[in-house]
């Protein structure tokens, strides 16, 4: 049986703050095998970046790591810095949701690609410039031979993403981490650049971690979803499987929230009521006890462990699980 590309385990991570330490990521337990795509799905603030920082070794400095992440067999949490480096590119891989902000705006498009490919894979400069226009090419840009000599504030957002991807997949990696990759872009070229993803996972075969606050994204594009809550995965389950029998009410209020093409224009989306635990205040009971519809006195007062739920081989965290799909949306 092959053994597991990434595995979590117990990891957490903690920020020092004025107010006190902040649990950011709370005991994680994630496993995902080569060529398949993981969903982490949940609202702002729930832990899914600082999650994948801690997967690529990016955390804040003061940031406190516990746990182990074992990448290909390989604790990352323990490795030196410049292993790390030379592990990022080749193996592991990233693209962040503002592209603006990961490009080196005082270099062009050809020198930051041209650099890592030599950087990384020991190209002469002729052969990388050639990889770099195929590169551009295979991502759906047009002249990549002009756009080579071009900054990044003379492309759109959308061809700034492709360039972060074109990028990050210049090495061939084992694993590449999107961060929220459509963010900032409008719906058509959100659409265009996680269909440009879910081509090119599937064409490298290559295992990939999708972050993102809208189940509607990971819907179709990914094998399994994690669904994060105040640092906790609360939920995990196979795509299909998530989607058809849900367990847990955070799940349910996520889907919700998605518009629906059949609604009449201007129809509110049902919001979640009240606000996201504070972090730096851990509670004793269920952290989504005080905005959940079936809260008892039980959710407030232990917090529930994340087991199987047996029907469907799936993992959720809740003392009431619903039932099944349509109850979920009566």
């Amino acid at each position: 049986m092959t053994e597991p590309l990434l595995c979590l385990e117990g990891v957490s991570v903690e920020l020092p703050t004025p107010r006190g330490p902040l649990q950011a990521v709370d005991k994680v337990d994630l496993a995902l095998m080569p060529g398949r795509t993981l969903g982490i799905v949940g609202e702002s603030g729930c832990g899914k970046t600082m999650l994948s920082r801690a997967i690529l070794q990016l955390l804040p400095k003061r940031a406190k790591l516990s746990g182990n992440v074992m990448f290909g067999g390989r604790d990352l949490a323990v490795l030196p810095p410049e292993a790390l480096r030379r592990l990022r590119g080749p193996e592991l891989a990233v693209v962040f949701q503002d592209p603006m902000t990961s490009l080196n705006p005082v270099l062009t498009i050809g020198t930051q690609l041209v650099e890592t490919l030599q950087a990384h894979l020991g190209m002469e400069a002729g052969m990388a410039t050639r990889r770099s226009v195929d590169l551009l090419a295979a991502v759906g840009i047009p002249a990549p031979e002009q756009r080579l000599r071009q900054y990044p504030h003379q492309l759109s957002g959308g061809m700034r993403q492709r360039v972060a991807i074109a990028i990050a997949l210049s090495c061939e990696p084992k694993l590449l981490v999107a961060d929220e990759p459509t963010t900032a872009l409008d719906v058509t070229v959100q659409a265009q650049i996680l269909e440009l993803l879910a081509r090119e996972q599937k064409r490298r075969h290559m295992a990939m971690i999708l972050i993102t606050h809208d189940l509607g994204v990971v819907a179709g594009r990914t094998d399994e979803v994690a669904v994060m809550y105040a640092g906790r995965v609360v939920e995990r389950a196979s795509t299909p499987k998530l989607f058809a029998e849900m367990r847990m009410p955070y799940t349910e209020a996520l889907l919700a929230a998605i518009p629906k093409l059949e609604s009449p224009p201007h129809t509110a989306l049902p919001a979640i009521a009240g606000r996201p635990p504070d972090p730096t205040r851990p509670m004793p009971g269920c952290s989504f006890a005080p905005r959940c519809r079936y809260a008892d006195e039980r959710c407030r007062q232990a917090k529930p462990p994340l087991i199987n739920s047996g029907r469907s081989g799936g993992l959720y965290a809740c003392w009431h699980p619903l039932a099944s799909a349509a109850a979920a949306r009566a």
